[in-house]
């Protein structure tokens, strides 16, 4: 028949319009680099600070229990998508190499001002 139209020829009406909030939000990708970050205004008048770029890692050891900041060297993969550990980028799930070794990074940096990781054997 038509583009929009039901197989009898009738048009599609839309149940609602366009809100602001369903609307996809700016994709951030957090580069490795001197750390930026940037607050922003989100819904309800309340304040969400995002990253930019991080050079440091709150890195947490599974044996010992303990955090501690290390400087990120370097992103050595990215199971989301090989093409960002090629530019560096820092994406949850990504392993990097730090200074106290490889680690999985658990947050999400693009969402939360900092990066958070756990040491991978």
């Amino acid at each position: 028949m038509g583009y929009g139209r039901k197989i009898t020829g009738g048009k599609y009406k839309k149940f609602s319009k366009k809100k602001k909030y369903s609307l996809a939000g700016i994709v951030r990708k957090v580069k490795l680099g001197k750390t930026k970050q940037k607050n922003l205004r989100v819904m309800g008048g309340n304040k969400k600070t995002v990253l930019l770029s991080a050079e440091y890692a709150n890195v947490t050891d599974p044996k010992t229990k303990k955090t501690s900041v290390s400087k990120i060297k370097n992103v050595l993969e990215t199971p989301a998508n090989r093409f960002l550990a090629r530019q560096n980028i820092l994406v949850k799930s990504a392993i990097i190499e730090t200074e106290l070794g490889k680690a999985k990074i658990t947050n999400r940096p693009s969402q939360e001002g900092n990066v958070e990781a756990v040491l991978t054997e």
